[in-house]
């Protein structure tokens, strides 16, 4: 029986870069055709994307400033509540204060009584 005899490591070497050669060769051929259509076609490409992205943009301001707003009105909510229950602790402070001194007027007036 006969013995496989492939290709030497130098001529597999050569074939190799020979095959990328003629890929590169190829694709410079591509690239240097200045077709009008794919030319046309790649900048409406390119202006789709620019107008998503614009859209996108803008959607996203929107939604900041939507966000935004909405943080102001919690804000000024938060701070009519805290000056409401101000207002109520307050009142509260004043009628404890007032039921007090009836209390302690009270005790007094009976520690006179008593005299």
């Amino acid at each position: 029986m006969k013995t496989f005899k492939g290709r030497d490591f130098d001529e597999r070497l050569n074939a190799a870069a020979d095959a990328r050669k003629a890929m590169m060769q190829r694709a410079a051929a591509r690239i240097g055709a200045d077709d009008p259509a794919q030319r046309a076609a790649r900048d409406a490409v390119v202006a789709a994307r620019d107008a998503r992205q614009a859209e996108k943009a803008a959607a996203k301001r929107a939604l900041q400033e939507r966000e935004a707003a909405e943080a102001a009105v919690r804000a000024e909510q938060e701070r009519v509540a805290a000056a409401e229950k101000a207002v109520a602790d307050a009142a509260r402070a004043v009628t404890l204060a007032a039921e007090q001194k009836a209390a302690r007027d009270a005790r007094y007036a009976a520690r006179k009584a008593r005299k």
